[in-house]
C-alpha cells in the first residue's frame, strides 16, 4: 500500500466468526463437528451463524483450522474471508489474534461464535450501529443477560491483539465501559454444545 493511502477496511465496521473449534463436548470422539448439523430451520449451524453476520455487515473474515476442511469450504462458498488458525486449540483468543491480524484497519468488528445460529440479524445490525455512533466495546442483553456477538472499536486493537488462551475479549468486556443494548434476542445465549440443543426452540 502506498503511504498515505488508507486501508480498504477503513471504516468498515468487520465480522468476525470464529468457526476454528473441535466442539468436543458436543461429540467428544471428534466424528460429528457440530458446526456441520443441520438446525431445525435447515441450514447447517456455521452456515445459519454465517448467514446472518453477512446479512448485517459487508465484510466477514471467518477463523478456520484448515483451508481444506468442510467447515471452510462452506464458509468460502458463501463468501467469507477466510483466516486460517492451526493454533485454534490454544484458545478462543488466539482465533480472535489471527482474524484481527488480518483485519486491523477496520474502524472495528462484530465477534461471533459459528455455534451460535440462532442470534437475530438485527442484533448484529444494532451492534455495529452503536459502534458507528461512537461506542467503544458494545454487547446485546437480553431479559438483562450480556450475550454473544460482542463489537469493539479500534480503539482497543492493541488490547485485543495481546489476548491468548480461552479468555478470548472476556477480560476487557469486565474492564472496560461497557455499552449496554438491549435486544429481543433470545438468540444471543444460546450455543450450540450438544445434539439436544439442535431441537431447542428459540
Amino acid at each position: 500500500m502506498k503511504p498515505g493511502m488508507q486501508s480498504p477496511d477503513h471504516e468498515q465496521i468487520v465480522g468476525i466468526l470464529l468457526a476454528a473449534g473441535r466442539g468436543t463436548r458436543f461429540d467428544p470422539s471428534g466424528a460429528q463437528n457440530k458446526l456441520l448439523q443441520i438446525t431445525r430451520q435447515g441450514d447447517k449451524v456455521v452456515v445459519a451463524a454465517a448467514k446472518k453476520l453477512i446479512s448485517a455487515l459487508p465484510q466477514v473474515t471467518a477463523v478456520v483450522r484448515n483451508v481444506d476442511d468442510a467447515v471452510a469450504r462452506e464458509l468460502s462458498a458463501l463468501g467469507c474471508q477466510l483466516a486460517i488458525c492451526p493454533e485454534a486449540d490454544q484458545g478462543m483468543g488466539v482465533s480472535l489474534v489471527c482474524a484481527l491480524t488480518q483485519r486491523r484497519h477496520a474502524a472495528g468488528w462484530v465477534i461471533a461464535l459459528a455455534d451460535m445460529p440462532n442470534v437475530q440479524q438485527s442484533t448484529i445490525a444494532v451492534l455495529a450501529d452503536a459502534l458507528r455512533k461512537g461506542a467503544d466495546m458494545v454487547a446485546p442483553f437480553y431479559q438483562g443477560q450480556r450475550g454473544n456477538p460482542v463489537a469493539f472499536s479500534s480503539k482497543h486493537i492493541d488490547e485485543l491483539l495481546q489476548l491468548g488462551g480461552d479468555q478470548g475479549a472476556r477480560t476487557l468486556l469486565k474492564t472496560h465501559p461497557l455499552t449496554k443494548v438491549e435486544v429481543d434476542d433470545p438468540g444471543i445465549h444460546h450455543d450450540i454444545d450438544t445434539s439436544a440443543d439442535l431441537n431447542t426452540t428459540i
